[in-house]
Protein backbone atom coordinates (compact mmCIF):
# COMPACT_ATOMS: atom_id res chain seq x y z
CA UNK A 1 0.00 0.00 0.00
CA UNK A 2 1.21 4.21 -0.49
CA UNK A 3 -0.32 7.10 -0.44
CA UNK A 4 -1.48 8.26 -3.45
CA UNK A 5 0.61 11.64 -3.49
CA UNK A 6 4.00 9.91 -2.66
CA UNK A 7 3.28 7.93 -6.30
CA UNK A 8 1.95 10.84 -8.25
CA UNK A 9 5.19 12.98 -7.08
CA UNK A 10 7.17 9.66 -8.03
CA UNK A 11 5.96 9.64 -11.89
CA UNK A 12 6.26 13.73 -11.97
CA UNK A 13 9.74 13.39 -10.76
CA UNK A 14 10.65 9.88 -13.30
CA UNK A 15 8.92 11.63 -16.18
CA UNK A 16 10.24 15.19 -15.47
CA UNK A 17 6.59 16.30 -16.60
CA UNK A 18 6.93 20.29 -15.79
CA UNK A 19 9.72 20.53 -18.58
CA UNK A 20 6.78 20.28 -21.04
CA UNK A 21 4.07 22.58 -22.58
CA UNK A 22 1.36 20.22 -23.39
CA UNK A 23 -2.00 20.17 -24.50
CA UNK A 24 -3.02 18.82 -21.38
CA UNK A 25 -2.88 18.34 -17.77
CA UNK A 26 -0.11 15.92 -16.58
CA UNK A 27 -0.27 14.10 -13.67
CA UNK A 28 -3.13 13.71 -11.42
CA UNK A 29 -6.05 14.49 -13.16
CA UNK A 30 -8.90 12.94 -10.83
CA UNK A 31 -8.94 12.67 -7.19
CA UNK A 32 -9.78 9.97 -5.52
CA UNK A 33 -8.71 7.43 -2.69
CA UNK A 34 -5.53 8.23 -0.85
CA UNK A 35 -4.34 4.99 -0.59
CA UNK A 36 -3.24 2.79 -3.28
CA UNK A 37 -2.74 -1.15 -4.00
CA UNK A 38 -4.10 -1.91 -7.28
CA UNK A 39 -3.22 -0.06 -10.25
CA UNK A 40 -5.24 -0.64 -13.90
CA UNK A 41 -3.03 0.86 -16.64
CA UNK A 42 -3.85 1.68 -20.61
CA UNK A 43 -3.57 4.05 -23.39
CA UNK A 44 -6.32 5.51 -23.02
CA UNK A 45 -8.80 6.37 -20.38
CA UNK A 46 -12.11 4.94 -22.16
CA UNK A 47 -14.95 4.09 -20.47
CA UNK A 48 -14.20 0.45 -21.31
CA UNK A 49 -10.74 0.82 -19.54
CA UNK A 50 -12.38 2.48 -16.42
CA UNK A 51 -15.03 -0.55 -16.31
CA UNK A 52 -12.25 -2.68 -16.09
CA UNK A 53 -10.92 -0.64 -13.65
CA UNK A 54 -14.21 -0.87 -11.53
CA UNK A 55 -14.29 -4.66 -12.40
CA UNK A 56 -10.83 -5.34 -10.65
CA UNK A 57 -11.48 -2.92 -7.69
CA UNK A 58 -8.09 -1.02 -8.77
CA UNK A 59 -7.04 2.24 -6.55
CA UNK A 60 -5.91 3.97 -9.50
CA UNK A 61 -5.87 4.46 -13.15
CA UNK A 62 -2.74 5.26 -15.04
CA UNK A 63 -3.04 6.52 -18.90
CA UNK A 64 -1.45 8.12 -21.69
CA UNK A 65 -4.56 9.44 -23.07
CA UNK A 66 -5.99 11.38 -19.93
CA UNK A 67 -8.77 14.17 -20.41
CA UNK A 68 -8.98 17.89 -20.46
CA UNK A 69 -7.36 18.32 -23.39
CA UNK A 70 -6.97 22.03 -24.99
CA UNK A 71 -10.00 23.47 -26.51
CA UNK A 72 -11.84 20.41 -25.40
CA UNK A 73 -15.47 21.38 -24.46
CA UNK A 74 -15.78 22.18 -20.82
CA UNK A 75 -19.54 20.87 -20.20
CA UNK A 76 -19.40 18.09 -18.09
CA UNK A 77 -22.36 16.11 -19.94
CA UNK A 78 -23.02 12.83 -21.82
CA UNK A 79 -19.85 10.55 -22.29
CA UNK A 80 -17.62 13.05 -20.08
CA UNK A 81 -20.09 12.90 -17.35
CA UNK A 82 -20.15 9.40 -17.45
CA UNK A 83 -16.27 8.77 -17.32
CA UNK A 84 -16.24 11.39 -14.56
CA UNK A 85 -18.92 9.76 -12.30
CA UNK A 86 -17.47 6.38 -12.81
CA UNK A 87 -14.23 7.45 -11.28
CA UNK A 88 -15.68 9.52 -8.57
CA UNK A 89 -18.48 6.62 -7.64
CA UNK A 90 -15.94 4.29 -7.25
CA UNK A 91 -13.29 7.18 -5.59
CA UNK A 92 -10.70 6.22 -8.27
CA UNK A 93 -7.38 8.24 -8.95
CA UNK A 94 -6.74 9.21 -12.86
CA UNK A 95 -3.07 9.64 -13.12
CA UNK A 96 -1.96 10.78 -16.70
CA UNK A 97 1.11 11.90 -19.06
CA UNK A 98 1.18 12.77 -22.65
CA UNK A 99 4.38 14.21 -23.94
CA UNK A 100 6.31 13.48 -20.72
CA UNK A 101 5.58 9.67 -21.55
CA UNK A 102 6.47 9.72 -24.98
CA UNK A 103 9.64 11.51 -24.46
CA UNK A 104 11.29 9.48 -21.81
CA UNK A 105 14.40 7.87 -22.74
CA UNK A 106 14.07 4.81 -20.76
CA UNK A 107 10.27 4.27 -20.33
CA UNK A 108 8.95 6.01 -22.46
CA UNK A 109 6.77 5.48 -25.38
CA UNK A 110 9.45 6.20 -28.34
CA UNK A 111 12.14 4.20 -26.07
CA UNK A 112 10.11 1.02 -26.19
CA UNK A 113 8.95 1.37 -29.21
CA UNK A 114 12.91 1.59 -30.50
CA UNK A 115 13.15 -1.86 -28.28
CA UNK A 116 10.43 -3.75 -29.31
CA UNK A 117 11.19 -2.92 -33.45
CA UNK A 118 15.23 -4.09 -32.81
CA UNK A 119 16.15 -0.51 -33.57
CA UNK A 120 19.65 0.71 -32.71
CA UNK A 121 18.60 4.59 -30.79
CA UNK A 122 21.46 6.89 -32.27
CA UNK A 123 19.67 10.20 -30.24
CA UNK A 124 16.82 12.85 -31.01
CA UNK A 125 16.33 15.04 -33.27
CA UNK A 126 14.14 18.01 -31.69
CA UNK A 127 11.47 19.01 -33.80
CA UNK A 128 9.38 22.34 -33.46
CA UNK A 129 7.56 20.68 -30.20
CA UNK A 130 11.41 20.30 -29.19
CA UNK A 131 12.36 17.76 -26.15
CA UNK A 132 13.31 14.86 -27.62
CA UNK A 133 10.32 13.51 -28.96
CA UNK A 134 11.51 12.51 -32.49
CA UNK A 135 13.94 9.17 -32.50
CA UNK A 136 16.87 8.27 -34.82
CA UNK A 137 18.22 4.88 -35.12
CA UNK A 138 19.21 1.86 -37.17
CA UNK A 139 16.76 -0.52 -37.92
CA UNK A 140 18.24 -4.33 -38.45
CA UNK A 141 20.75 -4.50 -41.42
CA UNK A 142 19.38 -5.37 -45.26
CA UNK A 143 15.91 -3.82 -44.95
CA UNK A 144 14.13 -2.13 -47.56
CA UNK A 145 11.06 -0.58 -47.44
CA UNK A 146 8.95 -3.50 -48.05
CA UNK A 147 10.91 -5.83 -45.31
CA UNK A 148 11.12 -2.65 -42.59
CA UNK A 149 7.12 -2.85 -43.07
CA UNK A 150 6.38 -6.43 -42.78
CA UNK A 151 9.19 -6.43 -39.82
CA UNK A 152 6.78 -3.31 -38.07
CA UNK A 153 3.67 -5.31 -38.79
CA UNK A 154 4.93 -8.49 -37.49
CA UNK A 155 6.22 -7.01 -33.99
CA UNK A 156 3.59 -4.64 -33.29
CA UNK A 157 0.33 -6.83 -34.63
CA UNK A 158 -0.98 -4.13 -36.83
CA UNK A 159 0.01 -4.58 -40.17
CA UNK A 160 1.59 -1.11 -41.63
CA UNK A 161 0.38 1.39 -44.30
CA UNK A 162 3.74 1.97 -46.25
CA UNK A 163 4.36 4.93 -48.62
CA UNK A 164 6.98 4.25 -50.42
CA UNK A 165 9.40 6.74 -52.04
CA UNK A 166 10.88 7.04 -55.58
CA UNK A 167 14.31 5.50 -54.00
CA UNK A 168 14.65 1.55 -53.08
CA UNK A 169 17.74 0.31 -51.74
CA UNK A 170 18.78 -0.58 -47.83
CA UNK A 171 17.42 1.64 -45.30
CA UNK A 172 20.12 2.68 -43.10
CA UNK A 173 18.60 5.12 -41.02
CA UNK A 174 15.37 5.33 -39.23
CA UNK A 175 13.18 7.50 -37.50
CA UNK A 176 9.91 7.51 -35.55
CA UNK A 177 7.76 9.62 -33.04
CA UNK A 178 4.42 7.85 -31.73
CA UNK A 179 1.34 8.47 -31.74
CA UNK A 180 -0.32 11.22 -34.52
CA UNK A 181 3.13 12.72 -35.42
CA UNK A 182 3.23 12.48 -38.72
CA UNK A 183 3.83 16.24 -39.96
CA UNK A 184 7.22 15.03 -37.98
CA UNK A 185 8.01 13.78 -41.61
CA UNK A 186 10.08 16.54 -42.94
CA UNK A 187 12.38 17.38 -39.71
CA UNK A 188 12.84 13.35 -40.34
CA UNK A 189 14.22 13.70 -43.67
CA UNK A 190 16.24 16.70 -42.47
CA UNK A 191 17.92 14.19 -39.95
CA UNK A 192 18.97 12.22 -42.66
CA UNK A 193 16.47 9.51 -42.17
CA UNK A 194 15.74 6.60 -44.80
CA UNK A 195 12.37 6.00 -43.54
CA UNK A 196 10.08 7.41 -40.75
CA UNK A 197 7.27 5.71 -38.64
CA UNK A 198 4.27 7.33 -36.53
CA UNK A 199 1.04 6.46 -35.86
CA UNK A 200 -1.23 8.47 -38.31
CA UNK A 201 -1.57 9.27 -41.64
CA UNK A 202 -2.85 12.36 -43.55
CA UNK A 203 -3.03 13.36 -47.23
CA UNK A 204 -0.20 15.63 -47.17
CA UNK A 205 1.79 13.02 -45.49
CA UNK A 206 1.68 10.63 -49.29
CA UNK A 207 3.02 13.63 -50.70
CA UNK A 208 5.41 14.85 -48.47
CA UNK A 209 6.97 11.71 -48.40
CA UNK A 210 7.53 11.01 -52.22
CA UNK A 211 8.60 14.59 -52.47
CA UNK A 212 10.89 14.28 -50.66
CA UNK A 213 12.45 10.84 -50.98
CA UNK A 214 12.00 9.41 -47.45
CA UNK A 215 9.39 6.13 -46.80
CA UNK A 216 6.86 6.67 -44.41
CA UNK A 217 5.14 4.10 -42.13
CA UNK A 218 1.65 4.84 -40.67
CA UNK A 219 1.66 1.96 -37.88
CA UNK A 220 -1.55 2.79 -35.86
CA UNK A 221 -1.61 5.20 -32.50
CA UNK A 222 -2.58 2.86 -30.61
CA UNK A 223 -0.14 0.43 -31.38
CA UNK A 224 2.39 2.50 -31.07
CA UNK A 225 1.60 3.63 -27.37
CA UNK A 226 0.94 0.72 -25.91
CA UNK A 227 4.06 0.04 -23.98
CA UNK A 228 5.09 3.56 -22.20
CA UNK A 229 2.56 2.99 -20.02
CA UNK A 230 3.18 -0.38 -19.29
CA UNK A 231 6.61 0.07 -18.76
CA UNK A 232 5.59 2.68 -16.51
CA UNK A 233 3.10 0.87 -14.94
CA UNK A 234 5.51 -1.83 -14.07
CA UNK A 235 8.53 0.26 -12.70
CA UNK A 236 5.55 1.95 -10.09
CA UNK A 237 4.14 -1.42 -9.05
CA UNK A 238 8.22 -2.23 -8.33
CA UNK A 239 9.39 0.98 -7.00
CA UNK A 240 6.03 1.21 -4.06
CA UNK A 241 5.14 -2.87 -3.93
CA UNK A 242 2.22 -2.58 -5.83
CA UNK A 243 -0.27 -4.65 -7.50
CA UNK A 244 -0.51 -3.49 -11.33
CA UNK A 245 -2.62 -4.58 -14.13
CA UNK A 246 -1.97 -3.63 -18.20
CA UNK A 247 -5.53 -3.91 -19.77
CA UNK A 248 -4.88 -3.20 -23.67
CA UNK A 249 -8.11 -1.87 -25.11
CA UNK A 250 -8.52 -2.60 -29.19
CA UNK A 251 -8.13 0.05 -31.16
CA UNK A 252 -7.47 -0.18 -35.17
CA UNK A 253 -6.69 3.60 -35.33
Amino acid sequence: MAHRDALVAACDSRLQASRFKDYTVNGLQVEGREEVVKVLSGVTASQALLDEAVAWAADLVLVHHGYFWKNEPVAVTGMKRRRLQTLLTHDINLLAYHLPLDAHPELGNNAELGRRLGFTAEGCADGAMGEGLLWLGTPPAGMNAQALSAHVGERLGREALLVEAPHAGEIRRVAWCTGGAQDMITAAWEAGADAFISGEISERTTHLARELGIHYLCAGHHATERDGVRALGEWLAAEFGLEHRFVDIDNPA
